[in-house]
């Protein structure tokens, strides 16, 4: 598959891209990063707005020491352009990653040159080892490390520190060998700031990190740690993707971008990091270290409670000469992550399709978080199809393990049109045959409304025609209009429109 657009070695490349195609502002208004930089993102992004690069970033009624990015994937199409596409072409990419992840036997050796493409996405997943990286241009070690000199965001009024909000955390197992990427964890775990040298690490027990924390820990071993801050777009996206356990995020990277990911020893820990990241935060989480951590702002819209997790210990800061601080905020949607989540339903959607053929289309409503409603069409054909979907979604698919509650509907009803879904739950679905009720499953810990802390209930909403066995009334006829009259008032609409153009009030 080619790309539309240009390799993005790095974020500034991003930014110049975006900024030739009018998709980059500059704001020269001193703007405070408690809670003014937040309210200025959220109204951008409402508006469909560029991304923001501010200028004159205050911190303590001090000017920052760098600039700071933000709303850089505000709109679907800057997600898109991250993964080198345009926004129209999202399916074809993920159509591609599914191929990749699921190949089919070769057939003969012109079904072996059509795969040409796949051959050079799997041998950009190799790294290449940088050895005097970008991102290490500026080096403060040991005491001279300080988080106080990264312009970090208070997001919202009720928060107790500045939380770093876009930290791309690299983690390993403690066996094997260090260099060895294809077994690195690479997620996005929001940090906040303790102190000068100390950061607490959100990563939830079914994350990477918290796995391989815990390996360290039950060696009673201090793990390293490095935080890439403002990479190149599709490590970012690469770290923010629900992939397989089994796959290097980092790795992964090189497939999107179409170009080796270019890594770098760290310089105080045994591990590599994004050589061409803005910044990287290294140090190390000792057995039995925790602290408080919250509360903040959440993607639901909620603060959540204050919890205790591992404490990091920092042992450098090292960046780019002039670098660039790279920020964002969550909250009840429309936010960052759920516009990023609206593009990884449809790049996601092929692989969903190879499990479950049925599926016409999926959607994951943004305003329920992205994840906690899901609204699937498929191609029915026999009795108790749509619950046969319901659990396939939730048993088959890790993702879908948060998603409580599933609507079915058939192929002629639009998933993403409310009204449509709705007018299918009104005239397909009856309460006392078509919901599917479970108790006692996982859940989001973080979904106040279950009853127990990650132990919750499932609903499945069957909104399809019913068939054979499901129905002993005869179904109603859905009202359409015949083809040849629409054509025949196509025909007419240009007079009839200048008939009411003309009209007299």
């Amino acid at each position: 598959m080619q790309r539309d657009h240009p390799r993005f070695r790095g974020l500034r490349e991003f930014l110049a891209f975006l900024a030739a195609h009018e998709d980059l502002a500059r704001v020269a208004t001193p703007v405070d990063t408690v809670l003014d930089m937040t309210e200025v993102q959220r109204r951008m992004l409402r508006a469909g707005g560029p991304a923001l690069r501010f200028d004159a970033a205050m911190v303590g009624g001090r000017p920052a020491l760098m600039p700071v990015i933000a709303n850089l994937f505000g709109t679907e199409e800057r997600v898109a352009a991250g993964l080198g596409v345009r926004r129209e072409r999202v399916g074809e990419l993920g159509e591609l990653l599914a191929a990749l992840r699921e190949p089919a036997p070769v057939d003969g050796l012109k079904d072996a040159l059509s795969r040409w493409p796949m051959i050079q996405a799997a041998l950009s997943t190799r790294p290449a080892v940088v050895r005097s990286p970008p991102c290490q241009e500026v080096r403060h070690v040991g005491l001279a490390a300080d988080l106080a000199m990264l312009p970090v965001q208070t997001c919202w009024p009720g928060e107790p520190a500045p939380l770093i909000t876009w930290p791309l955390v690299v983690t390993r197992p403690p066996d094997g060998e260090w260099g060895d990427t294809g077994r690195y964890n690479l997620g996005v775990y929001r940090m906040q700031v303790a102190g000068r040298d100390t950061a607490i690490l959100r990563w939830l027990a079914h994350r990477g990190g918290a796995a391989h924390h815990r390996a360290w820990e039950a060696r009673t071993e201090a793990m390293p740690v490095a935080v890439a801050i403002g990479t190149d777009p599709a490590t970012m996206l690469s770290a923010a993707l629900p992939l397989p356990e089994t796959v290097s995020e980092i790795r992964f990277s090189g497939v999107l971008r179409g170009e080796r990911p270019r890594l770098a020893p760290a310089v105080t820990v045994p591990l590599m990091v994004p050589a061409d990241a803005e910044i990287v935060i290294e140090g190390w989480v000792h057995p039995g270290e925790r602290a408080p951590e919250g509360p903040y702002g959440d993607h639901t819209g909620y603060y959540n409670a204050v919890e205790h997790f591992p404490l990091m210990r920092v042992s450098a800061v090292t960046t780019r000469t002039d670098p660039l601080y790279l920020t964002t905020h969550t909250g009840r949607p429309p936010d960052e992550p759920s516009v990023i989540g609206a593009v990884f339903n449809e790049l996601a959607l092929p692989m969903i399709r190879r499990q479950i053929p049925e599926i016409g289309d999926l959607w994951l409503p943004p305003e329920t978080c992205s994840y906690r409603t899901a609204v699937v069409s498929i191609d029915k054909r026999y009795p108790g199809q749509a619950r046969r979907v319901m659990m396939a979604l939730w048993g088959m698919l890790a993702q879908f393990s948060y998603t409580k509650t599933i609507v079915v509907v058939d192929r002629d009803i639009a998933v993403r049109d409310w009204s449509d879904v709705m007018w299918a739950i009104a005239t397909r679905f009856d309460p006392s045959r078509d919901l599917v009720v479970i108790d006692r499953t996982p859940i989001d810990y973080l979904d106040f409304a279950s009853p127990e802390a990650g132990l919750g209930g499932k609903l499945g909403i069957d909104a399809t025609t019913k068939v054979g066995a499901e129905t002993h009334r005869e179904w109603g006829a859905v009202l359409s209009m015949p083809k040849d009259v629409e054509r025949r008032v196509d025909a007419l609409w240009p007079r009839i429109a200048a008939d009411l153009a003309g009209r007299k009030p």
